[in-house]
């Protein structure tokens, strides 16, 4: 599988192209940028094309698929683009700014034949799967409640994040990983019972907030984020036998080992896991669903949940 690259991202030069050199059955055809020159760093470090632009690339027919790490805001467009073309698309989080747009993609691919793949890495780190098991294992207790929390310190101003016309705010960024987490543990029957944004009086976006999910079975998890927030990024199980602290459940690059700690009413333990390349683990899912139906209607179905559910928060605020 032959994949190109919609812009010259910053996620895609430092985590994207790192990952996919590991990915076996996957090369690098090249990236387009609206500014060519931006494509040069990308050619000396990892070779590939520097297309002179976006629908050059996806007229480039020896292309299978196409990464698109856009603003948020141009993610329907151009994934519509990328499917219009029959190639597979990698879009990077969040899958589009609305409901309605999201239906609109996956309808086209599902007509076309083609896989998406909404990059939320985290789900494919080893440390998620070990939590998955010990809450199973019964080594919690019965689950009272999950808290998820990730945020971070205010960016630069010409940041995209806090421009409304490219998609910016809170819940598209930072907000999605605590949702998608929460959509992973509650299942698909989760809604939004409450939530809370907050837009300042001179930001056009909002810089923080907060929700509530529930499931059919009545587990809830509560969720906070923010892009103006001292950092977090932590995963709390609340069982009735013990806690369990997962504080890198977001962002655990390559090179870092996490640890999960298990407190108990008799003390507490800390467990230090291997580390684990999500990045890379995220491309092989999108590999897969390229060559498996069963894969490729599942991930469909997450990323129309995970855009409903983000529309919800939208309708509770």
């Amino acid at each position: 599988m032959k994949i190109g690259i919609l812009g010259t991202s910053d996620i895609a030069f430092r985590r994207f192209l790192p990952a996919l050199k590991k990915c076996e059955g996957v090369t690098y055809a090249g990236v387009t940028s609206r500014t060519p020159e931006k494509g040069k760093p990308f050619q000396e470090q990892y070779g590939g094309t520097v297309y002179d632009g976006y629908d050059t690339l996806l007229n480039d027919s020896s292309i299978d698929a196409v990464y698109v790490p856009l603003p948020p805001a141009l993610h329907a467009e151009w994934g519509e683009k990328v499917l219009e073309s029959g190639k597979h698309l990698l879009m990077e989080k969040p899958f589009t700014t609305c409901p309605e747009d999201t239906e609109k993609l996956l309808s086209l691919a599902k007509q076309k034949g083609l896989a998406v793949h909404e990059n939320y890495m985290f789900l494919y780190h080893s440390q998620l799967q070990k939590i998955k098991a010990l809450i199973a294992n019964g080594k919690l207790g019965e689950i009272r409640l999950y808290r998820m929390a990730f945020g971070f310190p205010k960016r630069g101003g010409n940041d995209f994040r806090y421009v409304k016309a490219l998609g910016g705010g809170a819940l598209l960024d930072c907000g999605g990983y605590p949702v998608r987490l929460a959509l992973e543990l509650l299942g698909q029957s989760a809604e939004v019972t409450q939530a809370r944004l907050t837009t300042p009086a001179d930001h056009e976006v909002d810089l923080y907030g907060s929700a509530v999910l529930e499931n059919e079975v009545g587990q809830c998890a509560q969720i906070s984020f923010g892009m103006d927030n001292a950092y977090q990024c932590q995963l709390e199980v609340w069982g009735s036998k013990a806690t369990l602290i997962a504080p890198r459940v977001f962002t655990a690059g390559a090179d870092v080992e996490p640890s999960l700690i298990l407190r108990t009413s008799t003390g507490e333990s800390s467990m230090e896991l291997p580390a684990d390349d999500q990045f890379l683990h995220s491309i092989e899912r999108f590999k897969k669903s390229v060559e498996d139906k069963t894969a490729r209607e599942e991930m469909y179905e997450a990323v129309q949940c995970q855009t409903m559910l983000q529309g919800m928060v939208l309708k509770k605020d």
